[in-house]
C-alpha cells in the first residue's frame, strides 16, 4: 500500500473520532500529528521535504515545528483572545448596547441594532464570547416585552458567526487563510485593487439584518433598560492598538523586510499582539488589583484546546499535502466540474455549508484551502475566488444546525435554562433561513467582483 493511503486512512479515522467525539479533538488531532511525523521520520523524503531537497530523518521532525505550525497564526490567537477578554470585563460593549436601545425609535429596531453590533463585536472577539456578553442585554429585553427570547438567541449566535472571517483577527479560519494565502491585515478589505473579502462578508451581514428587521418588526413600543457602568476604557484601546496596528505593519512590512531579517518579520504581526496582551495583563493585575489567581483564571479560561488542536491540524494536513492527497483532490474536482468555474463555484460553496453544518471548520478550511487553490489554478483563475468560497460557505454554514458552531451551543444552552428548550426543527426554521439569505448574498457579491 502507498504511503499517501495510510495517511488519508489516518486523517479520515481522525476527523471521524473528532466529529463522533468534540470533547476529546486534541488527543485525537495530538496522535495522529505524531503517527505522521513517525511516518515521516521511518520514510524520509516521502511525505515531508524541503524546497531545496532537504529530507533527512531529522527534517522530517523539525520540519514540523519550523515550517508546518504556524506559530505567527497561533500568537495572533493567544494575544487576540486576552484583549478580547479584558475587553468584555470592561463593560465596554454592553455599554454600546445600553446607548442603541436608547436611541432606536421602536424594541424591534433595537434589537436588529443590537444583533448587528454583535456581528461588528465579533470582527474581533471570539464568538462564543460575544454571545454570553451580549446574552443578558437581550434577557433583560426579552422579559420586560414578555417575548419567548429564542428567536433573539439564535439571533445573537448567527450573527456573532457570521462576521467571524470579515478580518485577520476575527476567528481561526481567517488566521489560517491568512497564513495559506499569504494576506495581511490590510488585504482582508483591499487586495489586488479589488474589495475583499471583509466586504463580501458585510453583504451578509445587510441581508441578515434586513431578514431579521421582518423577524421583530411587530415589537413597536419603546422601552427602557438599566444600563451598566464601564469598568475601565483602556481595553478598549488595547482593542483599537491592536486593530490599526496589524494595519500599520500590513503597510509597513516590506520597508522593515529590507532592515529586519526574515524569521522575524514571520512573526512580527505575532508577537506585536501578544505584547499587547502582556500589556493588559498587566494592567488587570495592578491596575485592577487582581489576585493572583483571578489573573490565572482569566489566562486559564482561554480557548487553549483550540490551540493545542490547531497545532495537530497544521501538522497533519502538512502530511495529506505532502502526500500529493490534496493535488489528487483537486484535479478530481476539476474533473467533476466538467471545466465550468461557475459550477466549481458553486460546489465549493455547497459542501462548504453543509459540512460546516455538521462538523468543525477549522480541520475543513485547513485541509480544502490548497484544494481550492489548486482547482483555481486548473480553471485558470485567481484562487481568490474559491478560497473566499470556501471561507464564506464554511463560516456561514456554521449557521445551519443548532451544533454548527459553539456559539450556537451556547445559545441553545441559555435558552434551556430561561425555560425554552429548542428543537432542531425550530433551530432550522430560523437558523437555516438566516444561513440561506446571507450566503446568497455574499456569494452573489463575490462572484460579481472575483469572477
Amino acid at each position: 500500500m502507498e504511503l499517501k493511503w495510510v495517511i488519508l486512512i489516518a486523517a479520515v479515522l481522525m476527523y471521524t473520532l473528532v466529529i463522533a467525539f468534540q470533547d476529546k479533538k486534541v488527543w485525537f488531532t495530538t496522535f495522529t500529528a505524531v503517527f505522521c511525523i513517525v511516518l515521516g521520520i521511518i520514510f524520509p523524503g516521502v511525505i515531508f521535504s524541503s524546497g531545496s531537497g532537504e529530507t533527512s530523518r531529522i527534517f522530517a521532525l523539525t520540519n514540523a515545528f519550523s515550517s508546518l505550525i504556524n506559530w505567527n497564526v497561533l500568537m495572533i490567537y493567544v494575544g487576540a483572545m486576552t484583549i478580547a477578554a479584558l475587553f468584555l470585563y470592561s463593560k465596554v460593549p454592553a455599554k454600546i448596547a445600553d446607548w442603541l436601545v436608547k436611541i432606536s425609535p421602536s424594541t424591534g429596531v433595537a434589537i436588529v441594532l443590537i444583533l448587528a453590533m454583535t456581528g461588528i463585536i465579533s470582527i474581533f472577539v471570539e464568538n462564543v464570547a460575544t454571545v454570553l456578553v451580549m446574552a443578558p442585554i437581550a434577557l433583560s429585553l426579552c422579559k420586560k416585552l414578555k417575548m419567548n427570547p429564542t428567536m433573539f438567541m439564535v439571533g445573537l449566535a448567527v450573527m456573532s458567526n457570521l462576521e467571524g472571517t470579515a478580518t485577520l483577527v476575527g476567528d481561526p479560519p481567517s488566521m489560517i487563510f491568512a497564513a495559506a494565502a499569504n494576506y495581511n491585515f490590510n488585504d482582508f478589505f483591499i487586495h489586488n485593487g479589488k474589495l475583499s473579502i471583509f466586504f463580501v462578508v458585510q453583504t451578509g451581514l445587510l441581508a441578515g439584518c434586513i431578514f431579521f428587521y421582518f423577524v421583530f418588526a411587530k415589537f413597536k413600543e419603546k422601552i427602557n433598560i438599566e444600563g451598566e457602568d464601564i469598568v475601565s476604557s483602556f481595553p478598549a484601546v488595547l482593542m483599537l492598538a491592536m486593530i490599526f496596528g496589524l494595519a500599520l505593519l500590513s503597510f509597513i512590512s516590506p520597508s522593515l523586510a529590507k532592515v529586519i531579517p526574515e524569521s522575524v518579520m514571520n512573526f512580527s504581526s505575532g508577537l506585536f499582539v501578544v505584547i499587547l496582551a502582556a500589556i493588559g495583563v498587566l494592567w488587570y493585575a495592578f491596575n485592577q488589583k487582581k489576585s493572583g489567581e483571578e489573573i490565572w483564571k482569566l489566562i486559564k479560561e482561554l480557548d487553549w484546546e483550540t490551540i493545542f488542536f490547531l497545532m495537530g491540524i497544521f501538522v497533519v494536513v502538512g502530511a495529506i499535502s505532502g502526500a500529493g492527497l490534496l493535488r489528487d483532490f483537486a484535479s478530481f474536482l476539476v474533473n467533476v466540474c466538467g471545466g465550468s468555474k461557475l459550477l466549481g463555484f458553486v460546489i465549493i460553496l455547497a459542501v462548504s455549508i453543509l459540512i460546516s453544518g455538521f462538523v468543525d471548520n477549522v480541520p475543513y478550511i485547513m485541509v480544502m484551502l490548497p484544494v481550492a487553490q489548486q482547482m483555481a489554478s486548473g480553471f485558470g483563475t485567481g484562487g481568490e475566488l474559491y478560497m473566499f468560497a470556501l471561507l464564506v460557505g464554511s463560516c456561514l454554514g456554521g449557521n445551519l444546525t443548532p451544533f454548527g458552531a459553539s456559539a450556537n451551543v451556547v445559545a441553545m444552552g441559555i435558552v434551556k435554562n430561561e425555560g425554552y428548550p429548542m428543537s432542531f426543527g425550530k433551530w432550522l426554521k430560523l437558523g437555516g433561513t438566516f444561513t440561506l439569505i446571507t450566503t446568497a448574498a455574499a456569494a452573489f457579491v463575490l462572484w460579481f467582483i472575483w469572477s
